[in-house]
């Protein structure tokens, strides 16, 4: 056995490891995934460059564990929308969260360079799209917009593409049409939700006059 895979690594609870995990996805979300070196990452988390790898055997296993851990929680986010009914703009915020769509770009660009990044990535965006389709699909289903007006994977991939490209726009300084765009989808949200949180209509009979078995009362005669 090579001894790079038969060394032992720090726990996974430390609190040194802990640290090189924030201070790596701060360094990510500020500068870019070219920013992240072991050395970078030790400044950042105030320790010592040797901890990096005495915690990590690679700096892909670095990678893969700041994705995995933020995944992770985002995943829970999602289920445990779909067990509380999310609506279609809590979906919205969601999508929408600026550090989340940074925070996926750069995974993004980043495996276009690492096989093992994008093989994690497509592992857990596969898992995002199946809990977000269905709970897309519910809050759709309430707002009363049929599969066949408006399917539900056309609308997630229409709301996770816009969120991505305005935050990449964002990152770039390029802001034209963003408040107008925002402003368009949200309110179109508000009237969708609107219609889904409004109380059926009541389908109590309207009472009616109980006739008699003697008919009309005969007029009496003068």
């Amino acid at each position: 056995m090579a001894a790079s895979s038969a060394r032992r690594l720090g726990a996974s609870d430390s609190k040194s490891r802990t640290k090189l995990l924030d201070a790596a996805e701060k360094l990510l979300l500020a500068e870019g995934y070219a920013a992240v070196t072991s050395r970078r990452v030790a400044a950042e988390a105030g320790l010592k460059p040797q901890l990096v790898h005495y915690y990590f055997r690679t700096m892909d296993d670095l990678y893969v564990e700041v994705f995995r851990r933020r995944a992770e929680e985002n995943l829970e986010r999602v289920e445990r929308g779909l067990r509380e009914n999310a609506s279609l703009a809590d979906l919205w915020r969601f999508n929408a969260d600026p550090r989340g769509a940074s925070f996926t770009i750069e995974f993004t660009a980043l495996a276009n360079h690492r096989k093992t990044i994008r093989a994690e990535l497509k592992r857990y965006a596969e898992r995002f799209r199946r809990a977000q389709l269905t709970a897309l699909s519910r809050a759709l289903e309430a707002g009363g917009v049929p599969e066949d007006r408006l399917p539900p994977m056309v609308a997630l991939l229409l709301m996770t593409g816009l969120t991505q490209v305005l935050s990449l726009e964002k990152s770039l300084g390029v802001t034209a049409g963003h408040s107008a765009t925002t402003r368009f989808v949200e309110d179109a949200i508000r009237k969708l939700d609107r219609v889904g949180a409004a109380p059926a209509p009541s389908r109590t009979a309207t009472p009616t006059r109980r006739r008699t078995a003697a008919g009309p009362r005969a007029r009496p005669r003068g």
